[in-house]
Formats: C-alpha cells, sequence, structure tokens
C-alpha cells in the first residue's frame, strides 16, 4: 500500500534573477514498511524534500500525496492537525524541550491532540524497546547523545504516524553509538510497521536501507535501487 507519492515536485527560492531551483520536477512513491535513504551532497536538496514531504514547507508546483491527502493544498490549520497525527520527526539536534523530562518529551504530540488520550502502555512499550525506560524521569541535560536521539525516535512514534522523517539522525552521534541508534530505529521500524525516509550523508547507513533515493542538484538520479537478500543492491 502507498503510504506517500511525489508527483513532479519543484521548489523554487527566491525571484527571476536572484531565483534558486532546488527541486526539479521530482517523482516517487513509497510503500507502507519501507525504510528509504536519502542521498547526496551538501546542497543537493535532500533537507528540502523532507521539509516538503513534512509539510514544513510547500512546493512551487506538484503534489505530495500522504494518506490520500495533498499536503500542499491543506490550509494552515488543517496542514498542522495533519502534520501532528501523521507525520513523525527526528532531527541531528534532538529538538527535545529542556524543561521536560524524557517520558513528558515523548507523550508530547499526543497531549498537543484535543480529545485524543494518551496511551501510556504505548509510550511505555516505546522507551523500553529504545532502551531509556530507565531514564524517562530525566531531562535532557541529564542524557547522553545516544540517549535524548533515542527518546527522539520514541516521540517520533509516540502518534503512530503514516511516515517518520529523520534528518541526519546520527550525525551528532559517534561511531559505536550511531550503529547502536540506528539498529533501534530500524528495529522499532519493523516492530510497529512504520515507514521511515531519512536523510543521510553516510553511504554506509544508506546501503542498509531498502532503498536509496539520490538527488543531486535538485534532480532525483536514482530512484529504485533495492536491497537483496544477499546483501547487494539491485536497481
Amino acid at each position: 500500500m502507498k503510504v506517500l507519492e511525489v508527483k513532479q515536485v519543484n521548489k523554487i527560492y527566491g525571484m527571476k534573477e536572484n531565483s534558486v531551483h532546488a527541486l526539479k520536477n521530482i517523482n516517487f512513491s513509497v510503500e507502507q514498511g519501507e525504510f528509504i535513504a536519502i542521498v547526496g551532497t551538501s546542497g543537493s536538496g535532500k533537507s528540502t524534500l523532507l521539509n516538503l514531504i513534512g509539510g514544513l514547507d510547500t512546493p512551487t508546483a506538484g503534489e505530495i500525496i500522504v494518506r490520500d491527502h495533498d499536503i500542499a493544498n491543506l490550509k494552515r490549520k488543517e496542514l498542522a492537525v495533519f502534520r501532528r497525527r501523521n507525520i513523525g520527526f527526528v532531527f541531528q539536534n534532538y529538538s527535545l524541550m529542556p524543561v521536560l523530562n524524557a517520558y513528558d518529551n515523548v507523550a508530547l504530540p499526543a497531549t498537543f491532540d484535543k480529545g485524543k488520550k494518551v496511551d501510556h502502555k504505548y509510550i511505555e512499550n516505546l522507551l523500553k524497546d529504545l532502551g531509556v525506560w530507565e531514564k524517562r524521569t530525566k531531562y535532557p541535560s541529564e542524557l547522553s547523545g545516544g540517549q535524548q536521539q533515542r527518546v527522539a525516535i520514541a516521540r517520533a512514534l509516540a502518534n503512530k504516524p503514516a511516515i517518520v522523517l529523520a534528518d541526519e539522525p546520527t550525525g551528532n552521534l559517534d561511531s559505536a553509538t550511531t550503529i547502536e541508534v540506528m539498529a533501534l530505529l530500524k528495529n522499532s521500524a519493523i516492530k510497529y510497521h512504520q515507514t521511515v525516509l531519512m536523510v543521510t550523508h553516510n553511504e554506509a547507513i544508506a546501503q542498509t536501507c531498502d532503498r536509496i533515493l539520490r538527488i543531486e542538484d535538485g534532480i532525483l538520479m536514482e530512484k529504485y535501487l533495492k536491497k537483496a537478500e544477499d546483501g547487494e543492491l539491485h536497481a
């Protein structure tokens, strides 16, 4: 089942001679449960694409369809509600609320949704699966980088979103913690049937994903590289 369709998406910043064509006619779709890496050089358009899919920015032209909703056509309030219920975010700098403990940070997306009860058992299971249940009463400043990112992953999964968008989620972590956090992210995605799109500059990490989308100069260069059981990638 398709959970995301990106159709003829363009993004232009600025006007006339000062314009920058950040994305050019991007087309691809994502099936439920896929774990996809988005790679490319700095400034290629990776994060711009992620921001458009997440509803943090709007395309100049084209459609971005998530769960049969073209998010580019939603009004601001509608988009805010849709994003909260359908998109989970994991950022490089964790973006945890410093005044909330780990548990409350994870529960935060659900508390914003009026009329929706917080599924405390689900959050407990997330924190246990990610190895930070014992740290639930600690504040972000009391956690290591790896622990903060685990909490951020749990928060992204808390609302059972259609898609989890991860922007360089291991960029601030050392190599050992990177491997650990990536394994936890992938295992959590499998267990909770989540679809993940991850921007990364790390080719080794990208090779472990189900598929790689490679963007250069705003153009999608490769979009159907799949990882076979033998570990090799095949178009």
